[in-house]
């Protein structure tokens, strides 16, 4: 039987990302983010490294700078201006209680309506492995969330393959291509044989069919 994927809520004004390296939005969220922002809604990014060990062949003091700038600038194109970074050491993140602290003093901070994290699964599909550093992360946010003794966030979504709700993304495709596109120093490194914007257009066909971006609700509150 197949299961049924409900449009994803509109009732609500500040939604906070919460995701491991730059760039992890802009390969499933961004056009989703597009769309929401498009229509006055907030949204904040937070990510717990800076993406310093992800640039084959640059040194990560020069690497995270240039990835914190080309997160910031993917950020802007589709309407995000805040945009933190927590500096843990990229593809070394661990669900620790370090990370659990950061992620609830975050949300507590912000105080938003809705959380979007990293799916935790092993698999996007067989053959499709999962990295490490989403995996723990995905699980340092849902435990942190399930610590919380104040009032928790209405939901809490991972963007992943497992969708159980949609946003309708078809006018935001090319905004989330070029999104993705504005990491053009890690991408050109990544396959240096395609044009940066082919790699970016490629990306967002196969995660969004050019219709919708999804979500799968993890935690909720009535």
């Amino acid at each position: 039987m197949s299961t049924v994927v409900e449009q994803f809520p509109e009732n609500w004004q500040t939604a906070l990302v919460l995701v491991a390296h730059p760039d992890d939005p802009e390969y499933g969220m961004a056009a989703a983010v597009a769309r929401w922002t498009a229509s006055g809604k907030r949204v904040i990014y937070a990510l717990a490294s800076s993406g310093e060990a992800g640039i084959e062949g640059m040194d990560p003091a020069t690497a995270g700078p240039v990835r914190e700038n080309e997160q910031r600038t993917s950020a802007a194109i589709v309407g995000v201006d805040e945009v933190e970074f927590w500096g843990f050491p990229d593809s070394e993140i661990r669900n620790t209680a370090e990370l659990r602290d950061r992620v609830r003093d975050t949300i507590c901070r912000v105080h938003p309506d809705v959380v979007l994290s990293l799916y935790g699964g092993p698999e996007w599909a067989p053959g499709m492995p999962n990295q490490r550093d989403h995996m723990e992360f995905s699980a340092a946010v849902l435990d942190a969330y399930d610590s919380l003794d104040v009032e928790r966030p209405r939901w809490l979504f991972e963007n992943g393959p497992a969708a159980t709700h949609r946003v309708d993304v078809a006018d935001q495709i090319d905004l989330a291509v070029r999104s993705l596109a504005a990491h053009e120093q890690y991408l050109s490194v990544l396959d240096p044989d395609t044009p940066v914007i082919e790699q970016a257009r490629r990306q967002i066909d196969m995660v969004t069919g050019g219709e919708f971006c999804g979500f799968e609700l993890k935690r909720s509150r009535p």
